[in-house]
Formats: structure tokens, sequence, C-alpha cells
């Protein structure tokens, strides 16, 4: 059975109110029965939100159908990694992307999945260089003047 992956940037789509409201009434009403469709299907629709305890709650779902449904865990690795994406939590988006690259390693949607993630990476650790660079900046202000105050007494 061949499934096609939605692209990364489909995640950044959320459901309607209506749409989500939907997905969790059938997710309820299956109660401790709930099918593996029915919880991935509500759990593609968290990760979706932009809601960020949805997107946890999402991913948790996710990783209990990984856990305990050997048959959808190729499917479960790339939303897993979109899931982790969307959370901030590149490391682990990586992991699961990678895994998902190992088995099929020409995916588009997991090789472009991968881009997204190497470039928030660079950008965040960019972002990290600036910020501790204008901490130095500042530190080196503040103890030459510092050390201005106590040659002048």
């Amino acid at each position: 059975m061949t499934f096609t992956l939605p692209d990364a940037a489909d995640a950044d789509s959320p459901l309607k109110a209506e749409e989500l409201k939907v997905l969790r009434g059938q997710y309820e009403k299956e109660g401790f029965y709930v099918g593996v469709q029915t919880k991935f299907n509500y759990a593609w629709g968290l990760i979706k939100s932009s809601s960020r305890n949805e997107q946890q709650e999402g991913v948790r779902l996710l990783s209990d159908i990984f856990r305990n449904a050997p048959e959808r865990r190729r499917e479960c690795l790339y939303y897993l990694a979109l899931g982790n994406y969307k959370l901030g939590n590149y490391a682990e988006a990586r992991r699961y992307n990678d895994l998902l690259l190992e088995h099929e390693p020409a995916n588009l949607q997991a090789s472009s999945l991968r881009g997204l993630i190497d470039d928030k990476v660079a950008k965040e650790g960019l972002m990290g260089v600036a910020i501790l660079s204008g901490v130095a900046i500042a530190a080196g202000v503040v103890g030459g003047m510092l050390f201005r105050g106590t040659k002048r007494r």
C-alpha cells in the first residue's frame, strides 16, 4: 500500500475549527477502541493546528501509533518529523526524517523537509551566535566602564 505524503507547507495550514471538531468527535466517539486511522487523522489535524498544545498532543498520538502499529511506522516518521519541526524540536525532527530517508532516499517530501530543518537550524545557530556576540560586547563595555571607574579613584 502506497501513501502519498503531503508537502511540509501543508502542515502550516490549520484545519478549520469545524473540521478539527469532526475529527475530535470521531476520536472521542471511538473511545478506548479508537482505530489507528481515526487516531492518525486526528493527530494530523492537531499537528496542523496553530496551537502549540494541540501540536504536542498530535505528536504524542503519532508516537503512540508509531510504537503500536508497525504497518504505519513509515508514514508516522514523516508526520513525527513535521510535528517536531513545527514545535521547534529540530533534533527530533531531523532524527525522524533521517530514519525515513534511510529507507526511502528518493522521497521528495522528506528531502524537502530536510532542507527546511537544516535552514532553521542554521538560522537559529546564527541568531545564537549574534546573541552571544552581543552579550560579549555588552560585557566588554560594562567591564571597561567599571575598570575606568576604579582607575579614577
